[in-house]
């Protein structure tokens, strides 16, 4: 070859290897420089900057450099940077290429059995992508596009076009209400003997009819809920089978899958079941009680299914007001601190609750329960401690249940707190105002009572504050000691 590095002795076949390598960078070059034609002239800058250190790299134009035994160059590599592209993230400069754009007829002009299939076909062309960065390109297709979005807009807009966005209609289950009809009539029927019936209608039947509330078809669900009824006032001797595998059923619901459609129907039969229990309530109902109903209020989607569940709480309330206290200690359990929303339903459920107890239940279930009061009072959410508060518009509460004169010595002292905080300046003017005639209303209760809760307060408060300053100040020495440790000779950094 014609290029020598001193003290380096080519040979035949390293010329052969230095030749295809520089025709390989420079082929490279020249790809990036005809894909960036349309880039600054900084980027092209760097391109010729590039193409002369690969020359310098390959030995054009040099003689400096080192030799290995082996003939091959060693020539150090400078960090040269390729010039990035513009990244284009618009879809307005994306083109794709479509194989024909046709003409489409107005979808005005289509019968309606055609018509949803042709607006597909619409929104399929609309699809197409063209670049408008370049007027002059695909001007046809362009056109088209625009005016199918124009005519698509226009249909959209009008009633009869959003009817194409309707799901379609559930199954038509005729055949099926047929069935559960004739099934209904039958067991209704006076003409039909329970006794000789129960060989059929037997526990497997009845499983397998609980089974079928998980339908989707809220249809078939009420016929369903109106069968099961007449079975379990018909058929005496599966009562106690059914109640069970209702409480199977709940059980898989809340510890396992916590997915159901039927827990609503369901809770609707029992809560006429449990209308007709006898008193006092058997040891079974009171089982059922904790063990099924009360975990309902464990789930996520309890509020499609409350107010069904609360009917049949408040109906075990109505029977033995003593029922309250596991009633009001799960409902503490699973109080959901995390939702606004249920927390409201909860407080609804919880004054049902309450205008059935007794001061017996009150005073084995006060800690908990004015515990709960007392937090939501002062959450965040101004729902809840409105709702909270709405406790005190309750006649039958303030004169003769759990809020009256009789117990403001049980609860004054733990929801003083977060009245005293809301009705200094609450942001919800209504918030505030309830706080303060709560105040009001305990200040005529018992004057001696309120001051002594006032001083109690103010102490709380005070240690509180004190607490806080003395662990600033244990701070502040810790950090003062680091410092000071830092600076001494011979400290490591």
């Amino acid at each position: 070859m014609g290029i020598c590095i001193e003290g380096a002795q080519p040979s035949r076949r390293s010329g052969e290897n230095w030749l295809s390598g520089y025709m390989s960078m420079n082929k490279m070059l020249q790809t990036v420089k005809r894909r960036l034609s349309n880039s600054s002239e900084g980027d092209l800058a760097a391109v010729s900057q590039l193409q002369l250190a690969s020359a310098t790299s390959m030995g054009v134009g040099s003689s400096q450099g080192t030799a290995r035994d082996d003939g091959i160059e060693n020539v150090a590599r400078s960090d040269v940077s390729l010039p990035k592209r513009e990244r284009r993230r618009s879809s307005l400069v994306r083109n794709q290429k479509v194989a024909a754009l046709k003409d489409l007829p107005h979808l005005k002009d289509t019968n309606m059995q055609k018509r949803e299939a042709l607006f597909q076909q619409k929104l399929e062309l609309c699809s197409v992508l063209f670049n408008f960065e370049d007027a002059a390109s695909d001007k046809k297709g362009k056109d088209l596009k625009r005016q199918t979005l124009l005519e698509l807009v226009d249909y959209v807009n009008n009633a009869g076009g959003q009817k194409i966005f309707t799901e379609a209609l559930m199954p038509d289950i005729m055949g099926m209400v047929v069935v559960y009809e004739f099934f209904l009539r039958f067991i209704v029927s006076g003409e039909v003997n329970a006794k000789v019936a129960k060989k059929f209608v037997d526990q497997k039947f009845c499983s397998n009819v609980i089974e079928l509330f998980d339908s989707e078809d809220p249809r078939e669900r009420d016929y369903l809920k109106t069968i099961l009824h007449r079975i379990y006032g018909k058929f005496m001797s599966h009562r106690s089978f059914i109640r069970k595998a209702i409480s199977n059923v709940f059980y898989r619901f809340v510890y396992e899958t916590e997915r159901h459609n039927g827990v609503g129907e369901l809770l609707e039969i029992l809560g006429s079941i449990i209308n007709g229990f006898a008193m006092p309530l058997k040891r079974e109902h009171l089982q059922f009680l904790v063990k099924a109903l009360v975990p309902l209020h464990k789930p996520k989607c309890v509020s499609l299914y409350h107010q069904q569940l609360s009917y049949c709480i408040t109906q075990y309330v109505e029977k033995d007001p003593d029922t309250a206290i596991p009633i009001i200690s799960g409902i503490v359990k699973f109080w959901p601190w995390a939702c606004s929303s249920k927390q409201v339903l909860f407080l609804n459920e919880l004054e049902e609750i309450l205008e059935l107890m007794g001061p017996d239940q009150l005073q084995q279930i006060h800690k908990d329960l004015f515990r709960v009061l007392s937090k939501c009072l002062g959450s965040q959410h101004f729902q809840v401690s409105e709702r909270a508060l709405f406790l005190w518009n309750n006649e039958h509460l303030v004169n003769n249940g759990c809020l009256s004169r009789q117990h403001a010595g049980l609860i004054l002292p733990v929801i003083y707190g977060p009245l005293y905080k809301n009705s200094l300046g609450h942001w919800n003017t209504t918030v505030e105002g309830l706080a303060q005639n709560v105040l009001k209303l305990y200040m005529d209760y018992d004057m001696a009572l309120f001051d002594k809760c006032a001083k109690e307060f103010l102490a709380k408060e005070e240690r509180i504050v004190e607490k806080g300053n003395a662990q600033a100040d244990k701070w502040k020495k810790i950090e003062s000691l680091a410092q000071a440790k830092t600076r001494e000779p011979g400290a490591q950094h």
